[in-house]
């Protein structure tokens, strides 16, 4: 199996994350490979010193998450003996006990109403406990307005009006998503040759979303692993407004490849209304997303 891990000024997370892995891939063949996108501290010589073993690709930019994923992947590919899933996984999780191998054994599942899983994917919880609400349903116009109208944590119960769940019993079972956070999935090697490289036009945000419905349209379902889980430090978007904004940026220009003029039109006066709305309530990130 391959440990696919992009990196950029991880220095500060990169130790941590080497040192569990042993025991979230406790049970599997794995080896790790890793693409740094021109960090300016020590992230490099840290991991060689502290994973000598690992394959590190220098991409020599700051490439974005998707190049970094697609340099790794061929690094990986490139080996003589390949593998047969990929773990694609941020700097800043730390899997639990055997995470990686529950994760690895969902692949390739039936579905009951056909096609099979090709990605899989943990529950995350932050460094407080707390769980992330980490599954998605693909973008609508509709939910873009339920999170504007009544805020996206509420609406979450509800699959006509957000895009985020957030009913506590999907958490609880091997439920599919449209999509889910990229901090941490696994994917078949048939998932991987059937969909190609990862989207490098988003540079940060939207690229796992992309790949997720991607992978849905050729077959390949998104499912979440239960009994797998992880602690991911990260969240940096909820609170940065440059971030927030690309990422809101990115979501409108997903819909835009997958629906017509109108629509698109429509999902964007949505979302301007949602970061408008929440904009008026002091939130500075949702300030400058309706502003780009």
């Amino acid at each position: 199996m391959a440990v696919i891990v992009v990196t950029w000024n991880s220095a500060p997370v990169i130790p941590e994350f080497l040192a569990s892995l042993p025991e979230g891939m406790d049970g599997l063949d794995w080896r790790l490979v890793v693409a740094d996108n021109d960090s300016a501290d020590d992230t490099v010589e840290l991991i060689r010193s502290l994973a000598p073993d690992a394959t590190v690709v220098q991409t020599g930019r700051n490439a974005g998450y998707a190049a970094g994923v697609n340099a790794a992947l061929g690094a990986a590919a490139g080996r003589e003996d390949g593998f047969r899933a990929a773990l694609v996984c941020n700097p800043d999780i730390r899997m639990r006990h055997g995470c990686a191998g529950l994760l690895v054994d969902a692949l390739g599942a039936p579905l009951a109403g056909g096609g099979r899983v090709g990605i899989s994917v943990p529950l995350l919880y932050g460094e407080d406990g707390a769980l992330q609400h980490s599954l998605r349903r693909e973008s609508r116009v509709t939910r873009a307005l339920g999170e504007a109208v009544i805020g996206n944590r509420r609406a979450g119960r509800f699959p006509l009006w957000s895009e985020l769940v957030t009913d506590p019993s999907a958490y609880g079972r091997a439920t599919v998503a449209d999509w889910a956070t990229g901090a941490l999935m696994a994917l078949s090697r048939d998932c991987l040759d059937a969909c190609g490289p990862w989207d490098e036009s988003f540079f940060l945000y939207s690229e796992e979303t992309e790949y997720c419905l991607r992978a849905g349209d050729r077959g390949f379902a998104t499912r979440l692993q239960p009994a797998a889980s992880a602690v991911h430090l990260g969240g940096d978007s909820q609170v940065s407004p440059r971030l927030w904004t690309l990422l809101t940026l990115n979501r409108v220009r997903l819909y835009g490849r997958r629906h017509g003029t109108a629509a698109t039109a429509a999902f964007r006066a949505a979302v301007l209304l949602r970061e408008t709305s929440r904009a008026a309530l002091g939130r500075p990130a949702s300030r400058a997303a309706a502003r780009a």
